[in-house]
């Protein structure tokens, strides 16, 4: 059959909107009745030439199949070169999804094949080029298959190789193909969900992510194990064949003459049978999959907790969410925080803090059912850290009991969904914004509302105020008198400070008087004594104080509580001051204050309690599971962070002074929280046995604490390098340490060593510095001849048994050693440190020749006077003393400042 030929094509440029009607009007006596089945190079069609048929240009001979130029979403800017199933008004086939034309827009069929254009003459897509032979005709067959034909009826291309988002009966979908759903019901661009054909199985995806496999329906059967060629639909049902045309898997179907399988753009699978190809209406009974509403990634929007209920399902917002403001359905944090996004990795702004916020047992991520884990074998810990290295990370699941770790790393989160066999818990990630957007979205009704009410609220309330005030006072002035009448002469303390007492109740009369704006909570000391259990349970001391554990009435959790053993004869009003500032910051990383005591002598502070106590714990104990090296660089982050925050990010910088293990703590869930920052403005001049010159610990301080160069946060800088080096090094810094920084003597005098076992001393046998092999070495020394000789496997703790990247070691290394430049002004910030650990920086290499403090002190530890003396004269260092006074000087210093204690 020859269907009649369309006039010649008319050049676009000549379409103006003055001639449109007129050229309509021609053109579309021009192209005549659709043609059938055939159609022939030099044909043009557009919407509007063909506008008396919708667009459609070509129909196949029995009448269920139209070539068309339309617009599903009605939507004039959107047209696309389409196949429809034309009793339905399907579309089974489509060319140009990713550049969809205007209804000015044409179709052209040439000897060289089919392109869409727009009106400019813009080519938006067109079939393979070159072609092995010229196209003869355009045929659109029965079956639904859009086909170019050449000389002797070859097909040069068909639509059935080139599937969107539907399989028609005959047509296969081999191995490696996949098809990809519309974005949305209004367009026919792709969206994010995928029907993917491997030689393994069929699976479902959602950016990436499986959530449907043909082989776990319950619907499936599979016939042998061999690879899968292909995958069609036919009366019979859904099958997966092998090369051989016979089933691998197969999905029996209640009989339909003509059944058509399409991925929706809500990412479900759906094969619908019609009795006959000219069929309008479906038989009903559609094979779905996933055959749960909650199986599907969204089908709550992000984060919604899906749960089924009968035929139906709903959505709701799990613990620590609420529902977004924005978009419905969707969930937020309630916390104040936002989601993190991997659009917000753009900005490079890596110094802004991440948490987590945990979901309920039962809250289960479509991603953890098929896909395989991101990594295997890790600690809960490290699942985090991999989490939080990755800018893109969103959110992670770990599953215990395998120690799984699932990473998902989309473009935005799916929803979730109830599960009781859910073995996985998921952590999101969160970034703390400075104002929460939440708080700003008042009605105008009650900002109308609040200028007329408040005020005279406000009045009524000041006038009652100041009464009760002033009737207190005068009661409590006479109550006074009374009370010094009869109790003689109270003791007076005249340029000295009162007595440390802990067990008296020296409360100032005034105490109550004191009232900082901002002030924390302010507890009795007769309410810290009860809540802590009169102090029964003592977790921790330092140079601060020591510290106890307690619980807040009313089920408001566990806290610790801070007595300060070494407080100054500071103003009570100062001291609350200093108080309502610490309490005033607030950081992921930092310990926060929930409230304090300021009773006389005493004082009491009251911090959040952290479970896993502090660093040095994990890190030196001799019992419990060992950090592992991914944990290690985690707490190493996050305590860079939370001393980074009190450099640049507090209104006033903060110098820690103190930055050590034991101020450092962990809790479940990957915290890590810096301790006692600020504290040192709150001690007295008389300084604890362990601390040196100022404020620090020995074996922290550094250099400058000895001179009288002032004291800067490059101070910190140095404290945590030491503590760099402790979490690659597994140990404190001199072997005859114990976890008291008190040395064990030995009943033959010798010092025994209470570190943990598994240090080699071979590595420091071999270095050049002939430091002693006895355990006893420096490490800070040993570390820097390690590094110089490139032998970083040495220096990692040996309880780790090499489960360490090489590369990460160095990396770490050469960043603590960068901290312990001896000049400050070398070394970096604690910002920089940051971006150093998250990997966004490299390293500089150190400067050896700013170590040299460290060999030098190393070495004169190890060895008699004498040989120091020869050492210091060779040294090079400017200034090293060449006198056996000069020497032992020098070395009584660097211990003063390197020294561990």
């Amino acid at each position: 059959m020859s269907p009649l030929r369309p006039a010649p094509p008319r050049s676009l440029a000549f379409l103006v909107s003055t001639l449109i009607l007129l050229l309509l009007s021609a053109r579309t006596a021009d192209a005549g009745p659709l043609a059938t089945e055939f159609a022939y190079p030099d044909l043009v069609a557009s919407s509007i030439l063909y506008v008396d048929t919708g667009g459609a240009f070509l129909e196949s001979r029995n009448r269920a199949f139209r070539a068309a130029v339309t617009n599903p979403g009605k939507q004039q800017d959107r047209f696309y070169l389409a196949v429809l199933h034309t009793p339905s008004a399907t579309v089974v086939w489509s060319a140009n999804r990713a550049a969809p034309t205007t209804s000015s827009g044409s179709v052209n069929l040439t000897a060289q094949g089919i392109t869409v254009s727009d009106p400019n003459g813009t080519v938006l897509w067109s079939t393979p080029s070159p072609l092995r032979s010229p196209v003869t005709a355009l045929r659109l067959q029965d079956s639904g298959n859009l086909q170019l034909l050449g000389a002797g009826n070859a097909t040069l291309w068909q639509s059935f190789d080139a599937a969107t988002d539907t399989l028609l009966p005959g047509q296969p979908l081999r191995a490696g193909a996949c098809l990809a759903a519309a974005a949305s019901a209004a367009g026919l661009a792709e969206g994010d969900y995928r029907l993917a054909v491997t030689a393994a199985d069929v699976v479902l995806t959602w950016q990436g992510s499986t959530y449907w496999r043909l082989s776990n329906d319950l619907r499936s059967y599979k016939d042998r194990n061999v690879a899968v060629a292909s995958v069609s639909v036919n009366a019979s049902g859904l099958f997966a064949v092998a090369a051989d045309g016979g089933p691998v898997f197969r999905v029996d179907l209640a009989a339909a003459a003509f059944p058509v399988l399409k991925l929706g753009y809500d990412g479900r699978l759906r094969i619908t049978g019609y009795p006959m190809v000219n069929s309008s209406a479906s038989l009903g009974g559609d094979f779905l999959a996933p055959a749960n509403d909650c199986d599907l990634p969204l089908q709550c929007p992000s984060l919604g907790l899906c749960s089924t209920a009968g035929n139906s399902s709903t959505c709701t917002c799990p613990p620590l969410f609420a529902a977004s403001p924005s978009t419905p359905g969707a969930c937020i944090p309630g916390d104040g925080s936002t989601l993190a996004s991997p659009a917000s990795c753009q900005s490079n702004n890596s110094t802004v803090p991440v948490s987590y916020l945990a979901l309920k047992s039962q809250a289960a991520y479509f991603a953890t059912k098929f896909d395989p884990p991101t990594m295997a074998g890790l600690n809960y810990t490290a699942c985090r850290g991999l989490c939080t290295g990755i800018c893109t990370c969103l959110a992670y699941f770990y599953d215990t009991s395998s120690r799984s770790c699932y990473l998902v790393r989309e473009k935005l989160l799916g929803s979730l969904y109830l599960s009781s066999s859910a073995s996985a818990l998921g952590y999101i990630k969160t970034v703390h914004s400075p104002q929460n957007g939440t708080r700003n979205s008042k009605s105008s009704s009650a900002n109308r509302t609040v200028p007329i009410v408040l005020p005279s609220i406000a009045a009524f309330l000041l006038v009652a105020v100041i009464a009760w005030y002033a009737c207190w006072r005068r009661m409590r002035k006479n109550g006074k008198k009374k009370k010094a009448k009869s109790s003689g002469v109270k003791q007076a303390y005249v340029g000295r400070k009162k007595p440390p007492s802990w067990d008296t109740g020296n409360a100032d009369a005034d105490d109550d008087d004191i009232v900082v704006p901002g002030m924390p909570t302010r507890f009795t000391y007769a309410e810290i004594a009860t809540i802590t259990g009169n102090f029964g349970t003592k977790i921790g001391s330092g140079g601060f104080g020591s510290v106890y554990k307690g619980e807040l009435p009313g089920g408001e959790g566990l806290i610790a509580v801070k007595k300060l053993e070494a407080v100054g004869v500071q103003a009570k009003r100062e001291f609350c001051t200093e108080i309502t500032v610490i309490a005033s910051i607030r950081h992921v990383n930092l310990v926060r204050l929930r409230g304090f005591c300021a009773e006389g002598s005493r004082r009491l502070l009251v911090y959040e309690y952290m479970n896993r106590g502090s660093l040095d714990r994990s890190l030196f104990g001799r019992t419990g599971p060992v950090l592992e090296w991914g944990e290690r660089m985690e707490v190493a982050l996050g305590a860079a962070r939370g001393l980074a925050y009190l450099h640049t990010g507090c209104d006033q910088k903060i110098v820690h002074c103190d930055v050590k293990p034991e101020n450092i703590l962990l809790a479940d869930g990957g915290q890590v929280k810096i301790a006692d920052f600020g504290l040192a403005k709150l001690m007295s001049p008389e300084q604890s046995e362990l601390f040196t010159t100022m404020r620090g610990t020995r074996g922290y301080l550094a250099p400058e604490w000895l001179s009288n160069a002032a004291i800067s946060d490059r101070a910190d800088v140095y404290s945590f390098g030491m503590v760099m080096l402790e979490l690659i090094h597994g140990r404190k810094n001199r072997g005859e340490q114990t976890d008291n920084n008190v040395a064990i003597i030995g009943g033959s005098g010798e010092q025994l060593s209470e570190w943990p076992s598994g240090w080699s001393s071979a590595a420091a046998a071999s270095t050049p510095s002939g430091a002693s092999c006895s355990g006893d070495e420096y490490f800070p020394m040993v570390a820097l001849e390690l590094h110089e000789q490139g032998r970083h496997l040495d220096i990692i703790d040996a309880r780790l048994e090499g489960r360490a990247d090489e590369a990460e070691v160095a990396r770490a290394v050469r960043i603590a050693l960068c901290c312990l430049h001896e000049d400050p002004a070398q070394r970096p910030s604690m910002a920089a440190v940051v971006r150093m650990l998250e990997g966004t920086v490299s390293p500089p290499e150190p400067r050896v020749e700013a170590l040299g403090f460290l060999r030098l002190y190393g070495r004169g530890y190890a060895v008699p006077t004498t040989s120091l003396v020869a050492m210091a004269g060779t040294s090079g260092s400017a200034g090293t003393p060449s006198s056996t006074a000069g020497a032992s000087q020098l070395t009584d210093s660097l211990q003063g400042v390197s020294e561990p204690r």
